[in-house]
């Protein structure tokens, strides 16, 4: 399963949620993180929003729904699971 992280540095909420996705072992992830303090366009997006998750296939790119920064593990792997059963 591919997705895309939207982050920034020194952004602890998107440190918590890519800590939380390496630890989903049940789901074999590919994270690509994409720093949006390189892209102008990304910046302008989401400078308010980040973290953002988007699920990455054939057909393009699906934003996931934002969780709690509290949500626990197995929320976001049952979130998960259902996009790629």
């Amino acid at each position: 399963m591919e997705l895309i992280l939207y982050s920034k540095p020194g952004c602890h909420l998107c440190e918590g949620l890519l800590l939380k996705l390496q630890e989903i072992h049940n789901l074999d992830l590919q994270i690509e993180i994409r720093d949006i303090t390189t892209h102008p366009d990304w910046w302008q997006a989401y400078q308010y929003e980040v973290p953002v998750l988007y699920f990455k296939h054939e057909n393009g790119e699906t934003l996931l729904p934002r969780l709690s920064p509290r949500a626990p593990i197995s929320q976001l792997e049952k979130m998960l699971k259902q996009l790629n059963p």
